[in-house]
């Protein structure tokens, strides 16, 4: 990984032209293919522009190029789908996911990138039943309104411009790693990394699940795949849990937010799912950046008959949805004589900020003072610590947005490293017994520890809490 930092950092003769590397006859043969699927013609972008870019300093550290998302849209989307009836995903020729084939040229990335972007029907699992779909039918129109820096034009072209340039994207990340480094060093190294961080993933994360949290009453879960939440029913956890994903699942982007419900403390599971309300209590003119999986609130009785609502909630990148969510979970139960009786536990990856940048990121102690003003409080109190972090990750220079890239040498200043993550409720209806966080898979936290690990999955620490109902 050092190798590419310095490699990216100071290219020298090897910033060379995009095409020397993804070449005239590679553009030609992808050109042929998006004119068989009846697309708009991109030749006047190579030509005039993207072929003779410098690959580092004119494509991958191209400022404008992230902000439109030509290169990281289409990796999001075709990076790593999870197949119905399979345990394993289907990845995209690429350095940068669980792909195991032979990248040691150029020319045998090509054809499997073509065939897999092209020609292979997967079929991934939808909350309607399974779909069958080519990826580059999987890609979305990028749109101006989301996204800016994009020009009309180009959004009218967004499809096969962004193929293209994840195609040009994905052609540099195979000319860098066999520059730096020798097929046959490299590549055996990243089956190891893969087998143990990547495909092991959902087995690790059901395993800590299992055997360290098997007996909770509640767990919300945020960015869930299809996959985990198939295995999940199928396995351990399935016994011991009710486990109901969100009615809007979103089997193409595939992270979804779970709730989990102990079958021996709520017996009759979800008795409704009311995500749809919540949604509805949105503030009418107002665009909320949620998308479809990101909220996921449901019904049910205890054992003892006590009615509650159990919400589970991914927050946008910049947290900037998170209070608008709890103000319309709140203002559900407000408007729904139905809702008025029960009690509210709500997970979250709030993706707040120690330190936000004024009106783009969700400051944490904002965040605190919102609920506080709904008559709520947290598992951290009234007042969240900022420098309670429960992330610390920082992005290596593998991967389609440069611009957040951190340096090896400043993972601390420069990675996530924030409080995001809460569990909230009502003041008046439970008292906090116990709280902790846990980034080894042994309810335990180790400050300063980057992570995902080798022994823990996640990007996010776990947060556990005791809660004792109030009478």
């Amino acid at each position: 990984m050092q190798n590419i930092e310095n490699f990216i950092e100071n290219p020298g003769e090897k910033d060379v032209l995009v095409k020397e590397v993804f070449t005239e006859e590679m553009f030609t043969s992808l050109e042929n293919r998006m004119d068989g699927v009846g697309w708009n013609k991109v030749r006047s972008y190579w030509e005039s522009d993207f072929q003779n870019r410098k690959i580092i300093s004119g494509f991958m550290k191209d400022g404008e190029l992230g902000s439109k998302r030509l290169a990281s849209m289409p990796d999001r989307i075709t990076n790593t789908i999870n197949v119905a009836g399979k345990s394993q995903p289907e990845c995209r020729p690429t350095v940068i996911n669980m792909y195991d084939g032979d990248l040691s040229t150029l020319d045998k990335w090509w054809k499997k990138w073509e065939k897999f972007m092209f020609d292979d029907a997967l079929t991934i699992k939808t909350k309607s039943g399974d779909e069958t779909q080519i990826p580059y039918q999987m890609l979305q129109p990028i749109k101006k309104a989301k996204y800016p820096a994009i020009s009309e034009q180009e959004e009218i072209d967004s499809l096969p411009l962004q193929t293209m340039c994840g195609a040009i994207f994905d052609s540099i990340l195979v000319y860098m790693m066999n520059t730096v480094s020798k097929p046959n060093v490299w590549q055996p190294l990243k089956k190891t990394m893969v087998e143990s961080l990547n495909k092991q993933k959902v087995p690790h994360t059901l395993e800590i699940l299992n055997s360290v949290y098997g007996n909770a009453d509640i767990i919300t879960l945020q960015e869930v795949s299809s996959s985990l939440i198939d295995q999940a029913k199928q396995g351990a956890l399935g016994k011991k849990f009710w486990i109901e994903a969100p009615s809007d699942m979103d089997a193409v982007r595939d992270q979804n937010s779970v709730v989990m419900l102990n079958k021996e403390t709520f017996p009759e599971g979800v008795v409704e799912e009311i995500t749809p309300r919540v949604v509805a209590s949105f503030p009418v003119g107002i665009d909320v950046p949620v998308a479809k999986g990101d909220i996921n609130a449901i019904t049910t009785k205890d054992s003892e008959g006590t009615p509650y609502i159990i919400a589970s909630f991914h927050g946008d990148t910049n947290g900037l949805a998170t209070i608008p969510v709890n103000d319309a979970i709140m203002k559900t139960i407000e408007n729904n004589a139905d809702l008025a009786n029960h009690k509210l536990i709500f997970g979250l990856d709030a993706n707040t900020y120690e330190k936000a940048k004024p009106g783009k990121q969700q400051d944490v102690l904002e965040w605190g003072k919102s609920y506080v003003g709904h008559g709520q409080t947290s598992c951290w109190g009234d007042i969240p610590q900022p420098s309670n972090y429960t992330t610390f990750n920082a992005r290596t220079y593998l991967q389609p947005q440069l611009n957040k890239a951190c340096k090896s040498t400043e993972k601390r200043a420069n990675g996530d490293v924030n409080p995001k993550d809460f569990i909230v409720f009502k003041k008046s209806d439970f008292d906090v017994v116990e709280t902790w966080k846990d980034n080894t898979g042994e309810r335990n936290y180790i400050e300063d520890m980057a992570f995902p690990t080798l022994k823990f999955p996640s990007d996010h620490g776990i947060l556990a809490t005791v809660l004792e109902r109030k009478f």
